[in-house]
């Protein structure tokens, strides 16, 4: 998550009283909730109690007189800092003292009170879920909710993730980001005021070995065999003409195990695919569509003269990455704040291991970049994870005094219908490729001097490369 203070308002004191500088907190690029320093002073004082002071980070001081217009830019920095450095701590930033702050803050700034409502969520296949849930549920509560509403099993949740989706003009789903323990699902939209932005569930996981956890049971079944004829249809999925013919045959048979079966032997296979872009890869401003999968992000391109091409960027080639934003200066090359400016740009760069001893940093330039990012990381973990000898099965961690509303009615996931005929219009792939030498780099070093250390996500799973990936 990218979270960022990019403003300060000056606002009156409730009743009239004395006016006060509010710091707006944006996720994403988009405002989330809007908060006092005396209210961050007092998360930092609860977070102090229960963790340590020297775990952390600094938290900048009271100042006894009022502050000048630059001692108020200088906290501004400070606080946005200090947010990231504790959402980025594993301790701290899943901590439920942290998260609920946010919560609430997300619901006091949004002015939503807490009160039933039916919040809709959509399936892969475009299937609509209808759940009764509180304006105040956060992220697991709706997910619980969607999971009780399809009847699928506690122990099957933590496979699939709820995402905020945008709509377009011609009905596809560009992916915004992956909703937060931190956020309320149903304020989170809410406060978007425009019917094009919905809820999404997926599955959450990128290794396709973990299928089988989730085809053991019918709904899980269900759902991936949805999300999988999906993916075809819309093109994320490359199949040929013979595995189209095969494929719908055994949609024809209802062999929905033997199709994902198949399925998982194709190209993009379960990969979370991205609006099209702009790289500096393998030449400056190459328009790209990216895809994430696989422990992998794969570059599509088209050089000029040239058919269509495929680059991919191993997750464990990479040795670190950032996300940074700017804001184009209007024309006359100056700008007054928050006057004149125009949308933001955000653009992920990653330093990757083109060769034996040669590092080289590849910038997208995307709307959707803090999306791949989390991609990037969420790829990661998984990798970890495996690596530790550990499982992505999750139980159902029941809150405190929680319960899991279990729906009176239950809805069944709608098979989808038969595949069409392939898009004729879909040119194949060629890969583009390089002879890459072995190499021998473990972990990872200090980042270059062009990007700050809190900007960076430092990769855990950076290998290098060895005779085995050549």
């Amino acid at each position: 998550m990218h979270f960022s203070i990019p403003e300060t308002e000056s606002r009156s004191g409730d009743s009239g009283g004395s006016a006060y500088v509010a710091y707006n907190i944006h996720v994403n690029g988009v405002l989330h909730c809007r908060v006092r320093y005396s209210q961050l002073l007092g998360l930092h004082e609860q977070l102090r109690k229960e963790y340590g002071a020297n775990v952390l980070p600094a938290f900048p001081p009271k100042k006894l007189f009022s502050l000048t217009p630059a001692e108020v830019e200088q906290r501004r920095e400070q606080l946005e800092k200090y947010m990231q450095a504790v959402r980025q701590d594993p301790l701290l930033g899943s901590s439920e003292t942290f998260n609920s702050f946010l919560r609430r803050a997300q619901q006091e700034t949004q002015q939503v009170p807490t009160e039933e409502v039916s919040l809709e969520v959509l399936l892969s296949n475009g299937q609509k879920v209808l759940v009764n849930v509180l304006t105040s549920d956060q992220t697991e509560d709706v997910l619980e909710a969607v999971a009780a509403k399809l009847d699928l099993p506690d122990d099957l949740i933590g496979y699939f993730s709820l995402f905020l989706v945008r709509e377009k003009e011609d009905g596809a789903f560009s992916f915004v980001r992956k909703l937060q323990e931190f956020e309320l699902p149903y304020v989170s939209v809410a406060s978007l005021r425009s019917q094009e932005y919905k809820i999404m569930l997926r599955k959450s996981y990128w290794d396709s070995a973990y299928d089988d956890d989730v085809m053991e049971n019918r709904v899980g079944l269900n759902l991936l065999y949805a999300q999988t004829v999906s993916d075809i249809e819309r093109g994320w999925i490359l199949v040929t003409k013979e595995q189209h013919r095969q494929l719908k045959s055994l949609q024809e048979k209802v062999s929905k195990k033997e199709f994902l079966r198949l399925a998982q032997t194709l190209r993009h296979y379960g990969y979370l695919r991205f609006d099209a872009c702009v790289a500096d890869f393998p030449e400056k401003d190459c328009p790209v569509v990216v895809s994430a999968g696989n422990s992998e992000l794969s570059l599509q391109l088209r050089l000029p003269g040239q058919q269509l091409r495929e680059g991919s960027f191993r997750v464990t080639r990479m040795r670190c990455w950032r996300v940074t934003s700017s804001v184009p200066l209007p024309s006359g090359g100056t700008s007054s704040p928050g006057r004149g400016r125009g949308e933001v740009r955000l653009e992920l760069a990653f330093e990757y291991l083109m060769s034996k001893d040669r590092l080289q940093w590849v910038t997208i330039t995307s709307p959707q970049a803090i999306m791949m990012s989390i991609c990037l990381q969420s790829m990661v973990d998984e990798l970890m994870v495996k690596k530790s000898g550990g499982s992505i099965r999750k139980m159902l961690r029941r809150r405190v005094g929680g319960t899991l509303r279990r729906s009176d009615s239950q809805q069944a996931v709608k098979s989808p219908p038969l595949l069409e005929s392939p898009d004729a219009s879909r040119e194949s792939m060629v890969k583009l490729s390089s002879k890459l030498s072995a190499v021998s780099l473990r972990g990872i070093g200090t980042p270059s001097t062009d990007a700050s250390a809190s900007d960076v996500h430092g990769n855990f799973a950076f290998e290098g490369i060895g005779d085995e990936d050549l």
